[in-house]
């Protein structure tokens, strides 16, 4: 028998037959449109697909994505990075997080500076692996900067479990997890001061596939029938990606405006409601998080309620933490990108002085960012 390798998975989602087939059978629906339909995806997974698998060269003219917020690295403000630094140059503290927070400059600085300059700042892969660290390392404290959608948020919250039943004194929380639905809301209808008023571009939703296994399709319900924006939750693959584009084309031509799932094989309608009730056990909303490029959005991040004062890392050390807002270089339209008024190739900083290797917008900060996506992939447009 023939053993089974990871690309055995996915090869059936990444066949070019199959694509082709999604794009006549999307192309020849779109003629029966009655306008052009702009496509937000919200997912920075999404955007990385839609460029890699150059997908807007398959599709008609009357099909357009809109780049979304959908990288929780992308979207930490400068603020909430001078907080990672100032707390990994303390001489006590491990600074623990994921990976790809490594490059993303705040204004002191990245984490790979704070390294440089004899910091200690670790890079996981799971949440768990803080315990080992904080058992090696009996005398410092370990903070944990969690990042992330929902996705990523119930990893969190299991470690508070462990650490809590574990009765680990030293491992310590920031937390900077937000929420999908309410920057959704945001991008239609802003009311953040900082934004002025525009015309959203936004009129469909490719709804996030992994933030989704968690929360359940539910909280998109209100975009259907409170916006009027149908949302179809999409799977990471070509073939999902263009199979939810064939989903939404044929909503528009048939004027239904509804929630659909189409990934299907991982997400249901509820979610994990173990995951989702771990969540609720340990954090609660914050009334404003501020998200990179796109200012202020009410509800839309988490914080640890106030019975786990003892582990969050913000209150312990909220003498040394600025509360000021920091803003983006007056150049980066990565506001105007995430909203689809702009695409990274019309700021004139684009693969210039922003690139990845030296990012200085929200949308080149990681590989799922929209200007990152374009700088990599832009040779198939």
């Amino acid at each position: 028998m023939k053993a089974l390798e990871l690309k055995n998975l996915y090869d059936d989602f990444r066949d070019g037959k199959t694509i082709q087939a999604y794009a006549k059978r999307i192309a020849a629906d779109a003629k029966k449109l009655k306008r052009p339909i702009n496509i937000m995806e919200v997912c920075g997974g999404h955007t990385h697909t839609i460029m890699k698998f150059g997908l807007p060269q398959l599709l008609p003219e009357t099909i357009n994505f809109i780049h979304g917020p959908g990288c929780p690295v992308c979207i930490m403000p400068k603020e909430r990075i001078d907080h990672a630094y100032l707390l990994a140059m303390q001489p006590e503290v491990i600074l623990v997080t994921l990976g790809d927070m490594i490059k993303v400059p705040g204004s002191r600085g990245s984490l790979q500076d704070a390294r440089a300059k004899g910091a200690d700042v670790r890079f996981v892969y799971s949440p768990m692996e803080c315990i080992a660290i904080a058992q090696a390392h009996p005398d410092k404290k370990i903070i944990f900067f969690a990042i992330g959608f929902e996705t990523t948020t119930p990893m969190s919250a299991v470690l508070i479990d462990q650490v809590i039943a574990l009765n680990i004194p030293n491992i310590l929380f920031h937390i900077n997890h937000v929420t999908v639905p309410e920057v959704m809301v945001e991008l239609i209808d802003s009311r953040d001061v900082h934004v002025d008023s525009y015309n959203n571009q936004i009129d469909a939703f490719l709804g996030p596939s992994h933030v989704s296994v968690i929360s359940g399709s539910k909280i998109y319900e209100k975009f259907p029938k409170a916006y009027g924006r149908p949302v179809v939750v999409t799977g990471f693959e070509p073939v999902d990606a263009m199979e939810g584009i064939s989903m939404i084309v044929k909503q528009f031509i048939e004027e239904r405006c509804e929630l659909e799932i189409q990934y299907k094989r991982v997400v249901s309608y509820e979610g994990n409601l173990k995951a989702q009730a771990l969540i609720e056990k340990y954090f609660e909303k914050v009334s404003l998080f501020r998200w990179r490029g796109l200012g202020n959005v009410p509800d839309s991040g988490l914080k640890l309620r106030e019975a786990f004062d003892a582990y969050n890392a913000e209150v312990i050390y909220r003498d040394i933490l600025p509360i000021a807002q920091i803003e983006d270089h007056q150049l980066c339209i990565c506001g105007d990108i995430l909203r689809g008024i702009a695409k990274p190739p019309e700021c004139t900083i684009f693969g210039t002085a922003c690139r990845p290797n030296s990012p200085v917008g929200s949308c080149m900060v990681s590989s799922e960012g929209a200007c990152s996506a374009y700088y990599k992939y832009g040779n198939l447009l």
